[in-house]
């Protein structure tokens, strides 16, 4: 199957020849984490031991980090400690550079012993650069394929498990075509703890598209299917049975409901730069 999933906006992503799902690499990342370990540090032998399994433990007195960062993408720079202390300092107004061929890179963020305690919890949307709060905003929209003007759109929020819940930060996507909330499809809802959370995300978008455009939009086997207001029909018609009226509990259609509680909602605040309000509170 040949498809081009289209960014409508952001930064460009590359991907896998056989998998239109599996991004293997961006064409600009931004460096959010910067740092150094060395021996004696908490955690530092369990740290290293990727390293040590690949080949790549030639540093006996430790590594200086740069996390790398995109929409979809995450990698890990380690070189000297040298290197990153020079790159911190010529850093001081935005536009350093650090030269990869010195060290090694590695897809992703390191997790487990040593480095969970090592990585605080980042989001896409960081207030200090400009966004509504940290954790809350869009991160990337793709064109929907088979819906012109329609989106698939992975987004950063504040939701709630259920109502009586502490709020918690989260991350997901939304289809514009078929205004599923995937609140109600398990496992599309992720607690947004890092950039593996957004891939993973931004991933299931993808796969969406890719649904859509191998079965079509509203076949059963695709996962692509506006319900047509169905559910929202059978809603208001025992709204109206239980309270003897005439009119509708519910908007009746899905994009009018979407557009007023659901993400479309949501999406549409975030889009104004106005913080929504938690999610499913």
């Amino acid at each position: 199957m040949s498809i081009t999933i289209t960014t409508t906006y952001g930064n460009a992503h590359n991907v896998s020849d056989t998998n239109p799902a599996h991004v293997t690499s961006c064409n600009a990342y931004r460096l959010p984490l910067v740092g150094t370990i060395a021996p004696g540090n908490p955690g530092y032998e369990d740290m290293v031991e990727m390293l040590r399994e690949n080949g790549h433990d030639t540093r006996p007195e430790g590594y200086g980090l740069i996390f790398l960062e995109s929409e979809e993408f995450s990698a890990t720079y380690f070189g000297s400690i040298e290197q990153i202390e020079q790159y911190k300092r010529d850093n001081i107004d935005g536009t350093a550079t650090f030269d990869p061929s010195q060290g090694v890179m590695y897809a992703k963020w390191p997790h487990g012993k040593g480095w969970d305690a090592f990585i605080p919890r980042t989001f896409w949307n960081v207030q200090a650069r400009g966004a509504l709060a940290d954790g809350v905003g869009l991160v990337t929209a793709f064109a929907h394929t088979e819906i012109p003007g329609a989106e698939v759109i992975v987004y950063e929020f504040e939701g709630k498990w259920l109502p009586d819940s502490e709020p918690k930060q989260m991350v997901t996507y939304h289809c514009t075509a078929c205004h599923l909330d995937t609140f109600h499809d398990s496992g599309h809802v992720h607690e947004n703890t890092g950039p593996d959370s957004r891939r993973w995300a931004a991933r299931q978008a993808r796969q969406h598209i890719i649904s859509a455009h191998r079965h079509g939009v509203g076949d059963k086997s695709s996962a692509c299917r506006p319900s047509d207001g169905e559910m929202l029909r059978v809603v208001n018609a025992v709204a109206r049975d239980m309270w003897g009226t005439q009119g509708n509990a519910l908007p009746d259609t899905d994009d009018a409901y979407c557009a007023t509680k659901g993400p479309c909602s949501l999406i549409r605040e975030l889009r104004a730069g106005v913080r929504p309000p938690v999610y499913r509170a």
